[in-house]
């Protein structure tokens, strides 16, 4: 057994959450009992997921994608309220970690994604939020794009969608998980081959191919199961609790 308050210090100082500019509050974003045992872990917050933590009686649902992001509607109505209403109902804390779970060098989604992947990292790009996000490194052996799209759809368990470059096969590259298209023109920059992250926008077809590198869309959901999974894993060793991560379908 552990204590909640225990619980988010360790977090807060491993995830070093004060160092982000943050688009929602990172830790304790909804409370409930003290004593923590049983931890569902996931990557968003959705009512599945909050109804999975009450079935299967946790005192802690840990989450990458939380709730009260900026310039969301503050009203507790509708799909808000049902979400908040089981979590209050069930007495289940809600912990949610988002740039701080992107970027950790270790546990974090970019990382676990480099590991995945077999990644050589080497650097990190993308500074607006407070902390640098994304990565760079190396893939060796260099692979065809085509195989390398291959390489993300095993490994992830969902097709990329791939805008070709013209730098040939893939030696380099950036990556950096969830909704960071924006992040296109600073991996350019960096001279790799390569791109990877989660979502693409339409403008982000043109940026890629005038630019002349490789764009991997690999899916929202799909590159950031990592970190929350690796992060459980973390607590449950160090603490002895029971962590389970459940995995909500999205193909985003």
């Amino acid at each position: 057994m552990l204590q909640r308050d225990e619980l988010l210090a360790y977090l807060a100082e491993m995830l070093n959450v004060h160092a982000f500019a943050d688009y929602a509050p990172n830790g304790l974003q909804v409370e409930g009992r003290t004593d923590i045992k049983k931890i569902v872990t996931g990557v968003t917050a959705c009512q599945a997921l909050v109804d999975a933590a009450v079935e299967r009686k946790a005192d802690a649902l840990l989450v990458h994608h939380g709730y009260f992001w900026k310039g969301e509607d503050t009203c507790i109505v509708g799909m808000k309220r049902q979400r908040l209403g089981a979590l209050l109902a069930a007495d289940i804390n809600l912990l949610a970690y988002h740039l701080p779970l992107d970027a950790h060098p270790e546990l974090g989604n970019n990382a676990q994604l480099a590991q995945l992947l077999g990644l050589q990292q080497e650097g990190v790009f993308g500074r607006e939020t407070g902390t640098a996000i994304g990565q760079y490194g190396r893939l060796t052996p260099a692979l065809s794009a085509a195989a390398f799209g291959k390489l993300l759809a095993r490994k992830l368990g969902r097709e990329p969608l791939h805008i070709a470059g013209t730098r040939g096969d893939i030696h380099t590259l950036a990556w950096c998980t969830g909704a960071a298209q924006s992040y296109l023109e600073q991996a350019a920059a960096l001279g790799v081959d390569a791109f990877v992250t989660g979502e693409i926008s339409e403008q982000t077809v043109h940026v890629a191919r005038e630019l002349g590198l490789h764009f991997f869309s690999a899916g929202h959901h799909a590159t950031e199961r990592g970190g929350v999974q690796a992060l459980g894993v973390h607590l449950a060793t160090r603490f002895k609790l029971e962590v389970e991560f459940v995995d909500i379908s999205n193909p985003v």
